[in-house]
């Protein structure tokens, strides 16, 4: 459902950052790529196969506009947001969704092989065992929902061709017992029904499998353990954006690269600092917050636990925190502020595109301390932009960012292994002590991040790879549809 959202304006999540980019990719590898979404008509507030035909040319030559397939259904057409807010409302998109792919889309297309993302598809992969299609279900989430067939059926799925290729919360004895009584777990059934799975990362297949994270729901993790344990499952890094360049970036008020950072930074730094309310002082060390605050997976209480005695104990260096993001956690760090008096050392924005994006450019340091992490896309996007990522080692952060070794010129950040306040502050005090090194040292340092975080971490490599799961699953060299 994200697939190329980004481009039409109807995106939510990594999810739909990765997707669009990932597309590009493809077709610049030569695949002959179709993609199936909803047709949010308020949302794209355009003619969506002329947007198709002109942004995806670019990407490969002259592509048919018959390569984007709109799911119809007037339930997706005056939407003005894709999640709703409304109990079971998502559930029953993704039903219709789904109905218009396994009804119409899939036969018109005729693939050699689907290629599908989380819960919202998790039908299609028993649809297309069903009909001989080899199938690769992609976990960017754990997340997900339960249905009947009765459900399933009553949106227009003839859920009988394929129910035994799904999975029940609870072994069903027939279809006529399970039709409205044995519920559906719709990301186990597309990790169940597909041919190969891959997660987001190496280390959270692996996590998830070995059953490191309590909360991921056991169908869930013994599927993929399964998968696993098969030699059909493996992990697959995210890349962000492209667009995502301090060469190129539009919400940069001084472009740079790897050679002429200090200065580039420097100039964004003031900017940003002027726009968040922070003191104006180019030797203050910025950390920068860009994640959405929720303690349940990223680890902002760490931060506030400790944020008075930090800023406290770096007063000599006037440590600054800024914080981009929206949340349930915000308030806490407002009632902080407050308390302790630290406008002008700490401050705090609504997400907005432009000021985390020039946040990343005049940081020094990006904190993302997640209790759990499938992939991430900040760590990534602050190696790019000369800003050392501070980390807790947990899925993709922990295969993406390792710590930065002066003697051996390795590393691109800084991470810790247990998950808890004084963890988290040790490796803040690791930032601070390579911040307090001769300025030429750190950015000779910074320099070579910049330039293995752009070879490393973009969406060709992450094609590539996707490219050889699709002709291992073909068993041929890869020059059909997708």
């Amino acid at each position: 459902m994200g697939n190329l959202a980004q481009r039409m304006t109807a995106k939510a999540g990594g999810l739909a950052d990765v997707s669009a980019s990932l597309v590009a990719a493809l077709f610049e590898l030569g695949a002959d790529v179709h993609v199936a979404l909803p047709n949010y008509r308020r949302m794209f507030h355009m003619d969506v196969f002329n947007l198709v035909s002109k942004e995806l040319r670019l990407y490969h030559g002259k592509l048919p506009a018959d390569r984007i397939h709109l799911a119809e259904d007037r339930i997706f057409y005056y939407r003005d947001q894709v999640y709703s807010s409304y109990e079971d409302d998502n559930t029953r998109i993704a039903l219709i969704f789904q109905r218009e792919v396994i009804n119409n889309i899939i036969h018109r297309v005729q693939p050699d092989l689907i290629h599908c993302n989380d819960w919202m598809t998790g039908l299609v992969p028993a649809m297309a065992r069903r009909l001989g299609i080899p199938c690769l279900f992609t976990v960017h989430n754990i997340h997900t929902e339960l249905v009947t067939l009765e459900q399933i059926e009553e949106i227009g799925i003839d859920a009988a061709e394929f129910w035994e290729g799904l999975y029940y919360k609870e072994p069903p004895g027939s279809y006529e017992a399970a039709r409205s009584s044995t519920p559906v777990d719709l990301l186990a059934s597309g990790i169940f029904g597909s041919h190969f799975i891959n997660s987001v990362s190496p280390s959270f297949l692996h996590e998830v499998a070995d059953g490191q994270h309590a909360f991921v729901p056991a169908p869930v993790r013994a599927e993929m353990a399964n998968k696993r344990g098969a030699g059909c499952g493996l992990g697959i890094l995210n890349a962000p954006d492209a667009s995502f360049d301090p060469m190129t970036d539009e919400a940069l008020v001084a472009h740079y690269d790897a050679e002429t950072h200090v200065s580039g930074k420097l100039a964004n730094k003031r900017e940003f600092q002027k726009r968040m309310g922070l003191e104006l002082n180019d030797e203050a060390p910025i950390f920068f917050w860009p994640s959405r605050l929720d303690p349940m997976q990223k680890g902002c209480e760490l931060l506030t636990d400790m944020l008075y005695q930090l800023v406290s104990d770096y007063t000599d260096a006037g440590l600054q925190v800024a914080v981009v993001a929206n949340g349930q956690h915000q308030v806490h760090f407002h009632n902080i502020v407050r308390l302790h008096d630290l406008a002008g050392r700490v401050a705090l924005a609504d997400f907005e595109e432009s000021l985390s994006r020039l946040g990343y450019a005049a940081a020094d340091f990006m904190l993302m301390p997640s209790r759990f992490e499938p992939c991430g896309l900040p760590q990534m996007v602050s190696a790019i932009y000369g800003t050392l990522p501070i980390v807790h080692a947990t899925g993709g952060l922990r295969d993406t960012i390792s710590p930065i070794d002066l003697d051996l010129d390795q590393g691109n950040g800084f991470s810790f292994e247990v998950y808890d306040t004084e963890g988290f502050r040790w490796a803040i005090d690791q930032a601070m002590a390579f911040y307090r090194r001769p300025p030429e040292e750190r950015a000779r340092q910074i320099a070579r991040v910049m330039l293995d975080g752009k070879e490393r971490f973009n969406h060709q490599t992450t094609a590539r790879q996707y490219f050889d799961i699709y002709e291992k699953m073909l068993r041929r060299p890869l020059t059909a549809a997708v």
